[in-house]
């Protein structure tokens, strides 16, 4: 057999009809997955997404490796499932590593898919996890499939890695996520596409804070003077942290939680602050970070002490050079299709960033158009599933060869 010519530009356009052809049994398997019940606490509905889609991926002559929750976690997650097939192409030769990134979970209880099923109203799809993820998770395997057949493979290796615990930060996973992205050239996020059809080219980071003020108690009635009193610190430290946002572009600062003393009648000897931080860089995240053990550093109310410490960090997905390059290439492809998408920034964190963290170039929302995430009325436009599938497929070739 004749090795396929490289890739140029246009070929997404010349997978659309393949694609099209897909769709009947896209939105077939679409109906099969949203009528599981995959919350990310749920790890027999996640494990049976997990099973499909490895079965699935099998099909595609994908290795698969299934990694489940340490102990810890083993009553609460399922499993992450990660599947590789080489490509024809080495890497000495101009081939490049691709990692298709999605996740198996939703953040639906048990009994969602009975209560709410799978429908289409006209041409759009409704039902729990139908845009996210499980849109964008088929959409990952329609492209693969149809790569397959139009016997493309100019890449070194194509890695799928599907996630169990995305919806809750990714506990289980992360290490995974991580220890996958190293020796990858590219990856590709697979949640949908903005609802206007834009991709998304970056997500904030964020950094969880907790403030721990140390005051002295005293009898509020007696002798209040021989207190210390850490709730009024708490509230003064409030507003100097709220008042930390507008001071820098893209970045928020939010007191989410705050805890303090125990009885009426007793000058607060405790109070603790939870602080959350989101900025599209990680020298935003640190910036702000200094900020606030610099005003941890004065308190208003003598006799308290302020302690700062950061509970974790998920680093940022940034607009890069790097990710500019590959969203040229969605945009070279997405014209030949008639299709003119534009990237954006979200403050939304998701697998991506953890794949970005390791340093690797990342384009997000290259499923289909949905919306309502989260919510009842989740959905998402079918119309919208050949051409995203054939841009995707064709995206994948394109990254696939340097030689391009």
């Amino acid at each position: 057999m004749t090795a396929p010519a490289r890739q140029e530009s246009g070929l997404a356009a010349r997978l659309l009809p393949a694609a099209r052809r897909q769709l009947p049994a896209y939105l077939e398997d679409l109906a099969h997955l949203v009528a599981i019940d995959s919350g990310s606490h749920s790890p027999d509905g996640v494990n049976r997404v997990a099973d499909w889609v490895q079965n699935r991926l099998h099909r595609l002559g994908f290795a698969t490796q299934r990694i489940a929750p340490p102990p810890t976690h083993a009553a609460t997650a399922g499993d992450t499932l990660i599947a590789r097939r080489a490509g024809r192409l080495g890497p000495e030769a101009g081939g490049r590593r691709i990692l298709l990134a999605a996740h198996m979970d939703t953040v639906f209880e048990d009994g969602t898919a009975a209560q709410r099923p799978f429908r289409l109203a006209g041409s759009i799809a409704h039902g729990p996890g139908v845009s996210d993820d499980k849109g964008g998770l088929l959409a990952g395997l329609a492209a693969l499939e149809i790569l397959d057949e139009a016997e493309i493979d100019d890449h070194a290796e194509i890695v799928f890695l599907a996630t169990p615990d995305e919806e809750i930060g990714s506990p289980t996973s992360r290490p995974v996520i991580e220890s996958t992205a190293l020796g990858m050239h590219y990856a590709l996020a697979l949640e949908c596409a903005r609802e206007n059809g834009d991709l998304v080219i970056a997500r904030k980071g964020v950094a969880d804070f907790r403030l721990t003020i140390t005051g002295r108690a005293a009898h509020a009635g007696i002798e209040p003077e021989r207190g210390a009193n850490a709730a009024l610190a708490a509230a003064h430290l409030t507003v100097v942290l709220q008042n930390l946002n507008g001071q820098w572009d893209d970045v928020t600062v939010n007191v989410g939680v705050i805890r303090a003393g125990d009885r009426a009648n007793i000058v607060c000897p405790y109070a603790e602050l939870r602080v959350e931080v989101r900025a599209a860089t990680l020298a935003g995240i640190r910036r702000v970070g200094d900020a606030i053990t610099r005003a941890a550093r004065h308190t208003t109310v003598p006799g308290t002490r302020i302690d700062v410490e950061q509970l974790d960090l998920c680093a940022p997905m940034e607009d890069t050079d790097r990710s500019r390059r590959m969203l040229a290439h969605a945009q070279d492809e997405a014209r030949a299709l008639g299709l003119d998408i534009g990237a954006t920034a979200t403050g939304g964190v998701g697998d991506a960033n953890f794949i970005a963290g390791t340093g690797l170039p990342v384009l997000d929302g290259l499923g289909p158009v949905g919306g309502a995430d989260h919510s009842p009325g989740e959905w998402l436009d079918t119309t919208t599933v050949p051409a995203r599938v054939a841009l995707l497929a064709a995206l994948i070739a394109r990254l696939g060869d340097a030689r391009q």
